[in-house]
């Protein structure tokens, strides 16, 4: 069963296309290491495909986006200890069948859809809040 949920995810992982744009802050594979915990999450979501994945930017790693994902971090089991937040953008089609399991608009394409992980530096990234 492990190998079949690591099989589709990596199909998922293969579906959308990624756009890494240009950091000087982190590598591509800190990048992916974010990337991972966003599809993993989406995988569950029934009925929604992954189009693409985009790297929001470096200026949203700032002192005011610091903060929020400090002050989010207790209501998911964290110290306000992170260092480094990221922005991660996506755009997804939702099916029409997927009304029967998502909030989501069904036959819908959803644009800039935001994803907020922060970590500690050099630590693992955590998925903190994601919508619009």
């Amino acid at each position: 069963m492990k190998n079949f949920i690591v099989a589709a995810l990596c199909c998922v992982m293969a579906a959308a296309e990624v756009d890494y744009g240009a950091s000087e802050i982190y590598s591509r594979a800190e990048m992916d290491s974010a990337i991972r915990l966003v599809q993993e999450m989406f995988s569950n979501w029934r009925g929604c495909e992954m189009k693409n994945i985009r790297y929001g930017g470096d200026e949203a790693n700032n002192a005011e986006n610091l903060r929020w994902m400090n002050n989010l971090a207790p209501a998911h089991g964290y110290a306000p200890e992170f260092t480094q937040c990221i922005e991660l953008l996506t755009d997804f089609y939702v099916s029409p069948e997927a009304e029967k399991y998502t909030t989501f608009n069904p036959d819908s394409v959803y644009k800039d859809f935001q994803w907020w992980l922060a970590r500690t530096k050099d630590g693992d990234w955590v998925l903190l809040t994601f919508g619009y």
